[in-house]
C-alpha cells in the first residue's frame, strides 16, 4: 500500500522555524547543496518519513502533517513554551489516542497524536 515518504514545510523565515522543530522534537535539519535554499528534515529512527524545508512560495501555502509524540500534553507546553499556539485543544479519537493542531511560531498548521487505544469516542476532524 502506497505511503507517504516526504513531507516540506514552507517557512517565511526558515531558521527560527529549524530553531522551532529541533527544540520540540529533536529533528536534524541539513542545508542541501541546490541552487534554491532548502533543507533537509531528518526525524530519527524507526517508523516515520523525514521531509524538507523550503521558503515559502506564496501566501497561504500549507502542509499539514501529524506528528506521534510520547506524550501530548508535554509537547504542547513545549509548543506555547517556544513561541507556537494551539489551535484545537487535545481530542480523544476513539480507539487511536489523543490528538491536537497547533501553529508553529509563523503560523504553520500542524497535528500531534499521542497513540492510545483507550479513547471512547469519536471526533469528527476540522476540514
Amino acid at each position: 500500500m502506497p505511503r507517504p515518504i516526504h513531507f516540506e514545510i514552507p517557512a517565511g523565515n526558515p531558521e527560527r522555524i529549524i530553531g522551532f522543530y529541533s527544540t520540540l522534537f529533536g529533528w536534524k535539519f541539513n542545508k542541501w547543496d541546490s541552487p534554491q535554499d532548502y533543507w533537509l528534515i531528518d526525524t530519527g529512527e524507526g517508523p516515520g518519513i523525514n521531509g524538507g524545508l523550503m521558503p515559502r512560495r506564496e501566501p497561504g501555502s500549507l502542509t499539514v502533517n501529524t506528528i506521534q509524540v510520547d506524550s501530548l500534553d508535554q509537547s504542547l507546553k513545549v509548543v506555547t513554551g517556544n513561541g507556537g499556539t494551539e489551535v484545537m485543544p487535545k481530542l480523544a479519537v476513539k480507539g487511536i489516542g489523543w490528538l491536537a493542531y497547533c501553529k508553529d511560531p509563523k503560523g504553520t498548521l500542524f497535528g500531534m497524536m499521542q497513540m492510545d487505544p483507550t479513547p471512547l469516542r469519536t471526533v469528527s476532524l476540522p476540514h
